[in-house]
């Protein structure tokens, strides 16, 4: 045997997943290790931001330093329907530190890749069998590794999704996601600004400093015109489109654009394999709770593992439907409404216009209701 339990997928989850195991060995297939060095010692920034909820951040810096200088709370959010309609949230008021914290990609990846304990094997997936009491990964170069237990964290492209005969349902939302970073004149105060377009969703996302990220979500046609655009022009465009809310930008980060697509695995797992992340759920990103929801199935995972019986073994496909029942119902109501609001702020037509825009503004006089929603949103 080579390891116990082997991960498979680079990524902020997997490596999470990979440092979190305790008492195991655990193996890392991925492509490689990516080039060393933090946003700090370079002073520029990652255009690929996440919103961590404050329980995913806790359990972040509990397994690795973070780059406490690199992490931004957001204090209040503020978010416009696509009228005069907008619903604040304020983590004053609602009682809680922080609604969430932005964290760079590179800044995880940074961290979590340092002094990594797992061992790493670098290359590619080439075959997944599975036998009575093992699973057996055959890796491009003829390696072949076996474990107990084999984790899918590789992505909405998964191979041990693929491998291990579960099917996914996917569909594209013919959108596309542009990213940038921008200085702004205007201090953004921690505060996330998001504008519903009809269709399309623009977020402006608090920075260190007077810095803010962006998340434009566009038709494919139009984010890939966006893509091209000149310095200037981008920054008039996204000045004009949120209302100017943060002065005069300047680009600081070159735009970079991602398809979205929607995807959700038929199951989390199979016999000696479970599915975390985006190999299981991919989600539109109005919401920022994509990596969010891959970290919390990381953590149900790691309880169920670490709660299972002293004889029972870490692939037995009854163990394992433990962790995809705790996650089924939190996966469905994510996807359900994220989905559900890009559908509502798509929908053409006055009256529905009008029904959605009112729903902002009597949700955002009712301070009960939204504290319970930041409440539901803080795990």
């Amino acid at each position: 045997m080579d390891h116990d339990l082997i991960v498979v997928g680079g990524g902020p989850v997997g490596l999470s997943l990979a440092r979190a195991v305790q008492g195991l060995s655990v193996g890392l297939v991925a492509r490689g290790r990516p080039p060393q060095g933090s946003p700090s010692a370079s002073g520029g920034f990652d255009a690929r931001v996440y919103a961590l909820t404050p329980g995913n951040l806790d359990f972040l810096r509990a397994l690795v330093p973070l780059a406490e200088d690199r992490l931004t709370p957001v204090y209040r959010m503020i978010v416009h329907g696509d009228g005069n309609a907008h619903i604040e949230f304020d983590a004053y008021r609602a009682g809680v530190p922080a609604l969430a914290w932005i964290a760079e990609d590179r800044m995880l990846q940074a961290a979590l890749w340092q002094d990594l304990p797992s061992t790493l094997h670098a290359g590619e997936c080439e075959a997944l069998a599975m036998e009575p009491r093992v699973a057996r990964l055959a890796l491009a170069g003829g390696a072949t590794l076996a474990a107990k237990l084999v984790v899918g964290a590789d992505g909405a492209a998964s191979f041990v999704r693929r491998h291990a005969g579960i099917r996914a349902s996917e569909s594209s939302y013919g959108q596309a996601a542009v990213v940038a970073n921008f200085h702004c004149t205007r201090a953004h105060q921690n505060t996330a600004y998001q504008w519903f377009q009809g269709g399309p969703v623009l977020a402006l996302l608090p920075l260190p400093g007077d810095h803010v990220s962006m998340v434009w979500s566009l038709p494919a046609d139009e984010a890939l015109r966006v893509e091209g655009l000149d310095a200037p022009r981008l920054c008039e465009e996204v000045r004009r489109a949120s209302g100017g809310v943060l002065g005069e930008l300047a680009l600081v980060t070159p735009q970079r654009r991602y398809a979205l697509q929607r995807l959700s695995a038929e199951r989390l797992v199979a016999p000696r394999v479970a599915l975390v992340g985006d190999a299981a759920h991919v989600i539109h990103p109005l919401a920022g709770q994509g990596l969010n929801l891959g970290l919390q199935d990381v953590r149900v995972l790691l309880r169920v593992l670490e709660e299972r019986e002293p004889v029972r073994d870490l692939g037995d496909y009854r163990l394992l439907r433990r962790y995809e029942r705790s996650r089924a119902e939190p996966i469905l109501a994510m996807d359900t409404v994220v989905d559900g609001l890009y559908r509502l702020f798509g929908a053409p037509g006055n009256a529905t216009a009008r029904l959605r825009n009112s729903g902002l503004n009597l949700t955002d006089r009712m301070p009960v209701l939204k504290n319970i929603l930041i409440r539901q949103a803080m795990s």
